[in-house]
């Protein structure tokens, strides 16, 4: 019913800060520095995305510097104490890389950085070469949608099809990203089906409803 959401092309990032596999630590560090990033793609020599280089993986030589870990230590923290011996990105890097493609819808995008538990994603194509990097303020840019134009879809996406014809008279007014809808419906069983649809209209942050139904004057709740 709605028209096409947006993809992860449409807000990430083009222009990205990467190293190759034999970056130096402190080259590492340097482009972070220099380009304000927290973590940099590892690209091999045909452009494809082999691993994430981020400021966790480079602390543990910090950490490790003058300490001597007890034997649980070890046990516990082998890849960081490995990390703290390394030089190189390749030596440096998560691998695989976590990636997702320019075709993936935003919501797809949230997830995968939810469950994870990461703060951007290469966007690589199909070969796993690297197009861009989405993230989490990235993800957030829809909500920078205008009001009207939130409207406008819900009018046009969610009323129209639901509520059509002259027995349902529906009224759609946004403010700040927040959707009330009023008026009189034919069918008061669709008010939760609309309420799940405008929610999934990119740009919404709540939904609330003053509708009666054709026999009676009572209102719905003020939010569902």
């Amino acid at each position: 019913m709605h028209g096409s959401p947006h993809i992860v092309s449409d807000v990430m990032t083009r222009t990205v800060a990467t190293v190759g596999r034999e970056a130096a630590f402190k080259d590492i560090v340097r482009t972070m520095q220099e380009r304000k990033v927290s973590a940099l793609p590892v690209l091999d020599a045909a452009e494809r995305v082999i691993g994430i280089v981020s400021e966790a993986d480079l602390l543990p030589k910090e950490e490790f510097r003058d300490d001597d870990p007890d034997r649980r230590t070890q046990l516990r923290r082998l890849s960081d104490l490995a990390k703290a011996g390394s030089v190189t990105a390749g030596e440096l890097m998560t691998a695989p890389a976590l990636t997702v493609s320019p075709g993936a819808t935003l919501a797809q995008a949230a997830r995968t950085m939810a469950r994870a538990k990461v703060k951007r994603l290469p966007v690589v194509d199909h070969a796993g070469r690297l197009e861009g990097v989405v993230s989490r303020a990235d993800l957030l840019k829809v909500f920078l949608r205008d009001d009207e134009e939130i409207a406008e879809e819900v009018r046009r996406e969610v009323v129209a099809h639901l509520f059509p014809g002259p027995a349902s008279v529906v009224r759609v007014e946004v403010r700040d990203g927040v959707v009330r809808l009023g008026g009189r419906v034919r069918d008061t069983s669709l008010v939760p089906v609309a309420a799940r649809l405008v929610r999934a209209v990119e740009g919404v942050v709540d939904v609330e409803f003053g509708l009666d139904g054709p026999d009676d004057r009572s209102a719905w709740p003020e939010v569902l």
